[in-house]
């Protein structure tokens, strides 16, 4: 690599409300097109905007876990266009005064931490979704006004990863914070990256390319490698850089032109007459702080330090704010911590992933959980029963763990009267396995165990089974 990446992004998040910005208009993803819109989200001649409160703290709920300072004098501006996508012929924003600024967040790389500084966050509202065509566009106004801030960092990412992670990070900390849901396969977190290359050691920035509406974590990095392929093939060739609007294309892995930057864009922004400078309380500030969960970094510090999972398998946990959840509420009941850390990410992840289920939709209760690892730590039930008490639960929707073993027998069998029965049984159907422990063959022991585990169908403890029977076989 000859040049040095530079990389910017903008992130567009949807809060979560139930009202929109500027009306009071539901607010829903998958409603009938155009249902939830009304005078006020279409402009209407003589209609007033009337600011949603839900909507501020949300806002002001993301200025604190982005460590931003806070302009508590809210202001908005008009941003003016004309496109079908805005009835009204502009855009209420903030320009000059963003609700946030100067903030940052911290990304864990593999083998480095790197901090990214967030220049600003700006409340504004959405506009419509467009769906284009060969021949024409269908406009769906519902999500025309929906809350939304703008989440825009400085330059200072280097490489597609460092990028992904960046958005990543910055959406798990959206989703934990409850400020969003941030799914970027309906379009509430989108992003557009900027991204230029310069010689190594140049103060000068590059001509930038921006790559418009990515939406997904994978294509962001992908895009980003593809582009600076691209850019990299034009600069070494001797060839001037133009400043380009792309799109990614999933099918060929590839950027693709959308429109040429032939100048800046005048929005002749001005002040928005219609909504007067509002002072936020500092009860709403402070509210709005303490309205925040225990973010991922402060769950990866307490899994780590407290309740010492090692840090990939606590990243594993906290990835899924639904999963962190049910291992947090487990953990209140127990300090087998390793053990429930363990049955999350090897057995009911892997059922989740099959299934296609989140963690909410399952039987067994954290509670639940933590009763079986206990049995199993007890010699009550064996790892053997604990899988199948799992399926159980998951096939019959049950989550009453000793009602499952009653029901099904499944407690094991620890009475050494039993066990020696059983023993007997096989040692007597087994001669020649007995004569060949006796020559030394260590096969045969783990054989006539399998054999008693069979009889028992599986009931008896393996570890007093084995004891007893090295015992007996002694004796021979």
């Amino acid at each position: 690599m000859n040049f040095e990446v530079v990389i910017g992004i903008e992130i567009h998040c949807e809060l979560k409300t139930k009202t929109k910005m500027f009306s009071g208009s539901k607010v829903s993803f998958d409603d009938t097109p155009n249902y939830n819109v009304n005078e006020i989200d279409l402009g209407m001649p003589g209609t007033l905007p009337s600011l949603n409160k839900k909507g501020v703290q949300q806002a002001l709920k993301a200025c604190h876990i982005f460590n931003m300072s806070i302009d508590q004098l809210l202001r908005f501006d008009r941003k003016c266009y004309f496109y079908p996508d805005l009835t009204k012929g502009y855009q209420i924003t903030q320009n000059d005064y963003p609700i946030g600024l100067n903030g940052y967040i911290d990304i864990d790389m593999e083998d480095y931490q790197k901090r990214i500084n967030i220049d600003k966050v700006v409340l504004e509202e959405d506009t419509a979704k467009l769906t284009h065509f060969d021949d024409y566009t269908l406009i769906d106004y519902n999500r025309c006004g929906t809350p939304l801030i703008e989440i825009i960092s400085d330059a200072s990412m280097r490489s597609g990863n460092e990028a992904a992670k960046y958005v990543s990070t910055l959406r798990t900390m959206l989703i934990y914070a409850d400020i969003s849901d941030a799914k970027m396969e309906e379009g509430s977190l989108r992003c557009d990256v900027n991204i230029s290359l310069r010689p190594f050691g140049s103060p000068k920035y590059g001509i930038k390319t921006e790559i418009k509406n990515l939406n997904s974590i994978s294509n962001i990095e992908k895009a980003i490698d593809f582009e600076i392929g691209r850019q990299s093939n034009i600069l070494l060739s001797g060839q001037e850089m133009v400043s380009e609007t792309r799109r990614f294309d999933e099918v060929t892995k590839q950027t693709v032109l959308m429109r040429r930057k032939d100048g800046v864009i005048d929005y002749r922004f001005h002040s928005e007459p219609n909504i007067i400078p509002t002072k936020i309380s500092d009860d709403l500030v402070i509210n709005a702080k303490n309205d925040i969960p225990l973010m991922p970094q402060e769950l990866l510090s307490l899994y780590v330090d407290k309740y010492q999972l090692n840090k990939v398998d606590a990243n594993i946990i906290i990835s899924d704010q639904l999963l962190s959840n049910y291992f947090n509420e487990a953990c209140q009941l127990t300090n087998n911590y390793q053990q429930i850390a363990n049955w999350i990410i090897s057995e009911i992840l892997a059922y989740l992933n099959k299934s296609s289920k989140t963690i909410n939709e399952i039987a067994l209760q954290p509670a639940s959980l933590v009763r079986m690892i206990e049995l199993n730590n007890e010699g009550l039930i064996s790892s053997k029963q604990l899988k199948l008490i799992f399926e159980i639960s998951n096939k019959d929707n049950i989550s009453d763990v000793d009602q499952i073993i009653k029901d099904h027998n499944l407690m094991m069998i620890s009475d050494e009267k039993i066990i020696l029965n059983y023993i007997n049984q096989v040692i007597e159907n087994n001669p020649e396995s007995v004569l060949d422990y006796q020559n030394g063959k260590d096969r045969a022991l783990k054989y006539l165990l399998g054999q008693i585990m069979k009889v028992s169908q599986g009931q008896v403890n393996p570890q007093l089974t084995n004891t007893l029977l090295i015992d007996v076989l002694k004796k021979k």
